[in-house]
């Protein structure tokens, strides 16, 4: 065995979450070593979706931008009965004023992969391929692992920390003991990537709705190539058998009853629907990421960009105790906010799967009868986009319970602490373009009858955790805020607010720092 390899963070898996999570160590210069046992990124487009909340995230390390062009938005979504057109829905600009990327953007698994590793790349960092944990130890000072290559050579290596980013049936959790409870769907599915002939219209996608069996059909951005995604209940009591495309192609043409022609296939799979997540998702100092510590429905394409924002949650946390700026009970808050956010994921995804597969009568009478007329009904209103786009695009995804979010003075505000940073324009430009340091963010609103300048030399006692803005009352902040009042905002380096207060002194800020975080200045 060679010599170990000494590093701040290891992180076992190289999919969307562990790259996601190297990115993000990358941006606070934590040093790590990531390794997968595959050979390269994928090329299977697997999860097909990411959303606005992604997006966010990836702005920030200007990968949004090429995310966008490189994917296929969703402009529009035509539910069909029967051969017929029972509904349409428009989404293009859904969450228009709520999110710079107002949009659902199809940009599927392997194209965020390789966009993730090409940007490590870039930066002078490569994963370890072909390379697969084999043992794990970890003490009050450290972990250790072992790795293996496929030529049969082992390594050591030894960090203060461990993220297993390894996916569901993750090695990782399996060493830690961590129980994996959770259920079963007994219905098949299958997922197809095709070359189709088919009279859809650009950006539409196209829920098919049958008595007992659905598909879903999404345009991705190579042309005449569709996404299909449906059930096959005929196949549910035969566990054992093999399902060929071929049985798929005469299912699709008979719930949706119009002219296509499946050219080519690019990709198939079936499989059953798993709903399960980790008790914890720490232990010691190891953590689980992604698909290793929770798996759910793929209703609204939440997976890929649940793993995505695990690791956003973790890397700043992780940078602070590891640059000792804090103290490391900071990371018991990663359990205490992804736990809560998973529990709530897989209640919610497992709803609106049973609203779109299940068989029982109830809900076939609502798919056939109600859903329709709601569905016209509900995206012809803003308030009704204002409740939906936040939930599905995960930018309503709330901190609110976390004991790193202080409510005291929160009571006046439309906003609350736990809340992402709403976002707005400051002199016609995107609020997040200030707030893309790996810091926290100290916001001051004014109303410019005063000049907060002076406290930024009260700042220094903290070093580089933090930075400083002051950003004029604009009627928009207004409206958001729902003050006219002067105040100042904490953001966490993830940009979810810490706190809010109408008191403009920096009193509350370092009880904060001190009392919640234990910084060290």
């Amino acid at each position: 065995m060679q010599n170990i390899i000494q590093t701040d963070v290891i992180i076992v898996g190289a999919g969307p979450t562990g790259l996601s999570l190297a990115v993000q160590l990358m941006r606070y210069n934590i040093d790590f070593v990531i390794f997968d046992q595959k050979e390269g990124v994928t090329e299977l487009s697997k999860a097909l979706v990411v959303h606005a909340r992604t997006l966010e995230i990836y702005d920030q390390v200007d990968l949004a931008r090429k995310a966008v062009a490189g994917g296929e938005q969703v402009q529009k979504v035509a539910l069909m009965h029967d051969g017929k057109i029972s509904a349409r829905l428009d989404f293009s600009d859904f969450g228009a004023g709520l999110s710079p990327f107002p949009f659902m953007l199809v940009f599927e698994q392997s194209k965020n992969e390789h966009l993730l590793d090409e940007h490590l790349q870039r930066n002078g960092q490569a994963v370890q391929w072909q390379t697969e944990l084999e043992t794990l130890t970890q003490d009050a000072d450290g972990v250790r692992a072992v790795v293996k290559t496929t030529s049969g050579e082992r390594q050591a290596i030894a960090a203060s920390y461990l993220v297993g980013c390894d996916g569901a049936s993750s090695p990782t959790r399996q060493i830690l003991g961590l129980p994996f409870e959770g259920s079963t769907h007994p219905r098949l599915f299958y997922v197809a990537d095709v070359q189709m002939e088919f009279s859809g219209e650009e950006g539409t996608a196209y829920p098919v709705l049958g008595h007992d069996s659905f598909v879903l059909i999404v345009p991705m951005q190579d042309e005449k190539r569709w996404r299909l995604i449906g059930n096959l209940p005929e196949y549910e009591d035969q566990i054992d058998r093999e399902v060929l495309f071929d049985a798929v192609e005469p299912k699709v043409k008979q719930l949706v009853q119009l002219p296509l022609e499946i050219t080519t296939l690019h990709w198939f799979s079936t499989y059953r629907v798993h709903t399960r997540r980790a008790e914890m998702f720490s232990v010691g100092r190891c953590f689980l990421a992604g698909d290793a510590a929770h798996i759910h429905t793929p209703a609204g394409g939440q997976g890929m960009n649940t793993g995505i924002q695990d690791a956003y949650n973790l890397a700043w946390k992780l940078a602070f105790v590891l640059r000792g700026n804090v103290q490391d009970s900071l990371l018991a808050t990663y359990n205490e906010e992804r736990v809560a956010n998973a529990k709530r994921l897989l209640q919610t995804t497992d709803q609106f799967f049973d609203v779109a597969a299940s068989d029982r009568w109830y809900f076939r009478f609502f798919r056939d009868n109600i859903l329709p007329s709601l569905a016209s009904f509900v995206t012809q209103f803003s308030a009704a986009k204002e409740f939906l786009f936040p939930m599905v695009s995960q930018i309503g995804l709330d901190y609110s319970d976390s004991s790193l979010s202080q409510h005291q003075q929160d009571r006046i505000f439309d906003v609350k602490a736990g809340d992402r940073m709403p976002y707005f324009l400051v002199n016609g430009e995107n609020v997040y373009d200030q707030l893309c340091n790996p810091k926290f963010h100290l916001l001051v609103f004014s109303d410019e009858q005063q000049n907060y300048e002076y406290l930024k030399p009260e700042l220094d006692q903290y070093g580089d955790c933090i930075d400083f803005h002051i950003i004029p009352l604009y009627p928009r902040v207004v409206e958001i805020f729902g003050t006219h009042q002067p105040f100042k905002v904490l953001l966490r380096p993830d940009n979810y607010i810490a706190l809010l207060s109408p008191n403009c002194s920096l009193d509350d800020l370092k009880a904060y720092f001190r009392e919640v975080l234990g910084l060290v200045s």
